[in-house]
C-alpha cells in the first residue's frame, strides 16, 4: 500500500549517478565512503567549505529561537544580517533586499528598473546567465533553456565583450536596464574586458537607464575581490549576489543605489520565505567568515596557483584551447565536448567538477583548497583527457 503513494522525484538536472553523504571544507564523502574534491561545489554555493563550523553553530541556535518568520516583523537575526552584510556591501550601495535564490533575485532588479525608470526594455547579452523563472529566463540567452516558453518580450541580446564603438551611442532611450556578468559563468567563464563594462556604464548613464550587475555567482570572495566588479573600477546601479552568501543554504541579495530599490512599493514585490531568520543567522555567520579570513586573498592566491598547475599540466595538449577565469571561478576550454572527461573525474580520479558553455570545464572548489588539492585536481584534468580523448 506505501509503494503505491511514494513520489516520483523528478529530476532537472542529469543525475550523476553519485550518492553524497556527507561533507567537510572542499571534500565531499559518498555513501560507499569514497573522498572527492569538490570542485562543483552545488554549483558554486559551497565556497566557504561543507558544514563550516560557524555556519552550524549560528544555524543551530536560531532554530533554537525562531525559524520562520515574515519580513513583515523584524528579528535580531534579519538585523545582523543587515549589519554583517553593510560591512561587506561595495561602497555605493545603500539599499539591500534578501531573497531566496539567484533567480527571485533578478526578477528582482528587473522589477525595481522597470518601476525606477518606467520603461519595459532591457538588454542583455549573448552568453548570458540569470536564472529559470519567467524574468530571469527571458534576458538568459541559451535558447535551449528557453525554447517553448512565452517570456517576456522587448528584451535585446547584444554581443558580450563587444568593441566599444559596436555600443557608444546605440542604446535606445526607451531602455529601462541592462543586465551582464562581469565574468559569464554558465556561458562559459568569460571574463568581461574592462572597456566593456565602462562603456556600459557610459551609455546606461547616457539614457537614463541602469547598470545590473548579476554577480551571483562572481561575488562574495570568489574571483579575488570580495565583488568581481571591482577588478574593473566600474560601479552598477543594482547589484545582484546569491549562491555562497549563507554558505551553501538558499538565500540571495539585491544591492542597489539610494531610491532604487525603495521604488518597490508595498505590494509590488514579496517573497514568503525572504529573509526566513534561520537563513539570516547563516548570511551573518558567512559574512563574517568572509571579512575575517580575507577570504578572497586566499581565492587569489590559490586561484593563481591553480592556474600555475594546469598551465603546467596541459602544456601543449592540442585538446586544450584555453585556461581562463579569476580567482577561484576557473575554467579549462576544450576543443571538444567536455562531458567524457567530467566523467572521467567523478569516477576515477575522484574530482567534482561541472560544465560551462558547450566546451568549458568548469572549476568553481572552495576557498580552503590546499596545494595538494591544486596538484589532485590539476593532475587528474591531465589524465582523464589522455584516457578519454587521447595523449
Amino acid at each position: 500500500m506505501e509503494a503505491q503513494y511514494l513520489l516520483r522525484f523528478v529530476r532537472f538536472y542529469e543525475f550523476r549517478g553519485l550518492k553524497v553523504a556527507r561533507g567537510k571544507g572542499q571534500y565531499l564523502w559518498d555513501a560507499e565512503g569514497r573522498k572527492y574534491l569538490d570542485c562543483h561545489a552545488g554549483h558554486g554555493a559551497a565556497f566557504l567549505g561543507h558544514s563550516r563550523d560557524e555556519i552550524v553553530k549560528a544555524v543551530q541556535r536560531q532554530a533554537s529561537l525562531v525559524i520562520a518568520s515574515s519580513s513583515t516583523f523584524s528579528t535580531d537575526a534579519l538585523e545582523e544580517a543587515i549589519s554583517s552584510f553593510a560591512r561587506i556591501a561595495p561602497r555605493w550601495s545603500r539599499e539591500i533586499v534578501f531573497m531566496n535564490s539567484g533567480s527571485e533575485a533578478v526578477e528582482t532588479a528587473l522589477k525595481a528598473a522597470w518601476r525606477y525608470t518606467g520603461r519595459s526594455r532591457i538588454v542583455s547579452f549573448v552568453g548570458g546567465f540569470h536564472g529559470r523563472t519567467i524574468g530571469s529566463l527571458s534576458v538568459t540567452w541559451n535558447p535551449r533553456y528557453r525554447r517553448g516558453y512565452p517570456l517576456l518580450g522587448n528584451v535585446e541580446f547584444k554581443k558580450f565583450n563587444a568593441d566599444p564603438a559596436e555600443i557608444s551611442g546605440k542604446l535606445p532611450r526607451e531602455t529601462a536596464a541592462i543586465i551582464v556578468e562581469p565574468i559569464q559563468g554558465e556561458g562559459g567563464v568569460n571574463p568581461a574586458r574592462r572597456e566593456f563594462l565602462k562603456t556600459l556604464r557610459e551609455e546606461a548613464d547616457r539614457v537614463g537607464a541602469l547598470l545590473i550587475f548579476d554577480e551571483i555567482q562572481t561575488g562574495f570572495g570568489r574571483t579575488g575581490r570580495i565583488w568581481a566588479h571591482e577588478h574593473y573600477g566600474v560601479e552598477p546601479d543594482i547589484m545582484t549576489a546569491g549562491k555562497s552568501i549563507a554558505g551553501g543554504l538558499p538565500a540571495s541579495a539585491i544591492l542597489s543605489r539610494d531610491g532604487v530599490l525603495s521604488k518597490l512599493s508595498r505590494g509590488w514585490h514579496g517573497s514568503t520565505h525572504a529573509a526566513n531568520p534561520l537563513i539570516m543567522a547563516a548570511v551573518s555567520a558567512a559574512s563574517r567568515v568572509l571579512a575575517g579570513e580575507r577570504v578572497w586573498e586566499a581565492s587569489s592566491s590559490r586561484g593563481a596557483e591553480l592556474i600555475s598547475a594546469l598551465n603546467a599540466e596541459l602544456a601543449g595538449d592540442r585538446f586544450v584551447r584555453q585556461i581562463r577565469g579569476l580567482g577561484l571561478m576557473l575554467a579549462v576550454d576544450l576543443r571538444v565536448d567536455p562531458s567524457p572527461v567530467i566523467k572521467c573525474l567523478q569516477n576515477e580520479e575522484k574530482v567534482l567538477a561541472l560544465k560551462a558553455g558547450a566546451t568549458a570545464l568548469r572549476l568553481l572548489p572552495p576557498y580552503m583548497i590546499n596545494s595538494q588539492d591544486v596538484r589532485w585536481v590539476s593532475v587528474g584534468i591531465r589524465n582523464c583527457i589522455c584516457r578519454e580523448l587521447g595523449c
